[in-house]
């Protein structure tokens, strides 16, 4: 019995397609044990801009490079960027608060990377950032039908697990490591729950304001003022902006991610989306059954989504390519860095 591609068909058949990836940073991402998206925790801070190199330009330039986790996983940047080959879409990168500059060219919305929750306010900005997301959506909305619109923010699936719960769900999350670190991004949640309930906040930007990251506001912006149909390409983190754009009385968009993510038993993703009162569309890329050994990792739970891998996979499918040749484009893609 062979699975479908795609849980269920989203219906749309976009002309004029756009993939984009709001970018950010948390300090979150540098205490130790907390995100598996970068070698270290410190230089987990430049991993939006290398997946931004790669996804623009098929390469990593700016530093020695491959773009493998330890464990021989391709990353889910490689993912996207064939599909952006497969399709021929350029993607558009989205600055909304990084430590380290972009290396490609991008739209800026002139954020800062997100503080510590623990101990500050880690988005002072959030309202004035909405309000710059709303700009952007409107100059997308000029260009494009369809937006598919992704994240990378290391660290960011704590953000995410502070915001949902501060917004009232009773959330878990994924995470990049196999082994998710539920009990560290737990403690992280409490520390920065008390503080978010000292600081009064209770209004949806106050709560991001408090608790997020750079790229949520953005992102809530984008998508309340983008005309035409949106997918958020994403798990737990783009669910957090969905759970967002609800509190706000705005339209709240579908996700399209990875099996990878509905199969983490430790994330309860599937119920998260149901109480968000939104729908998933989960793409199965049969990563186990391709013969690639890093790509296989996938399946065990290692990396799982991230850069609107899930997304990209399921915008090339949408735009009417066959799952054989969105399968074999990813495989030929990393192996070049085998």
């Amino acid at each position: 019995m062979s699975h479908p591609f795609l849980s269920e068909d989203p219906g749309f058949r976009p002309r004029r397609p756009m993939m984009a990836l709001v970018l950010g940073n948390t300090m979150l991402s540098t205490v130790p044990g907390i995100s598996g998206a970068g070698p270290t925790p410190e230089k987990t801070l430049l991993t939006p801009v290398l997946d931004a190199e790669l996804v623009t330009t098929g390469a990593i330039t700016s530093v020695p490079a491959r773009p493998n986790t330890p464990t021989g996983c391709p990353t889910p940047a490689t993912i996207t960027r064939s599909m952006m080959e497969l399709t021929g879409l350029a993607p558009v990168i989205i600055n909304a608060g990084l430590a380290h500059s972009p290396t490609v060219p991008c739209l800026d919305v002139y954020g800062s990377a997100g503080g510590d929750p623990r101990v500050e306010d880690a988005v002072p900005q959030a309202a004035l950032l909405f309000e710059r997301g709303e700009m952007v959506g409107r100059l997308l909305s000029q260009y494009s039908d369809l937006l598919m619109l992704g994240e990378c923010v290391p660290g960011g699936t704590t953000t995410a697990l502070c915001v949902l719960r501060a917004l009232g769900y009773d959330a878990s999350v994924s995470s990049a490591f196999a082994e998710n670190p539920l009990g560290l991004k737990d403690a992280v949640c409490r520390e920065v729950l008390a503080r978010v309930r000292k600081t009064g906040a209770r209004e949806p930007l106050e709560i991001l304001r408090a608790a997020g990251d750079p790229m949520m506001p953005v992102a809530a912006g984008i998508a309340s003022a983008y005309a035409g149909d949106i997918l958020f390409a994403g798990g737990t983190q783009m669910l957090a902006v969905a759970a967002t754009l609800k509190a706000l009385g705005k339209r709240v968009p579908h996700l399209a991610t990875t099996v990878y993510v509905r199969d983490d038993p430790s994330a309860g993703f599937s119920r998260s989306v149901a109480d968000v009162g939104t729908r998933a569309y989960f793409v199965d890329p049969n990563f186990a059954g391709i013969g690639h050994p890093g790509l296989a990792r996938y399946c065990i739970g290692e990396v799982k989504e991230g850069m609107g891998a899930g997304g990209a996979l399921t915008l090339a499918y949408l735009m009417g390519h066959e799952p054989e040749a969105i399968t074999r484009k990813v495989f030929d893609f990393v192996g070049q860095y085998a």
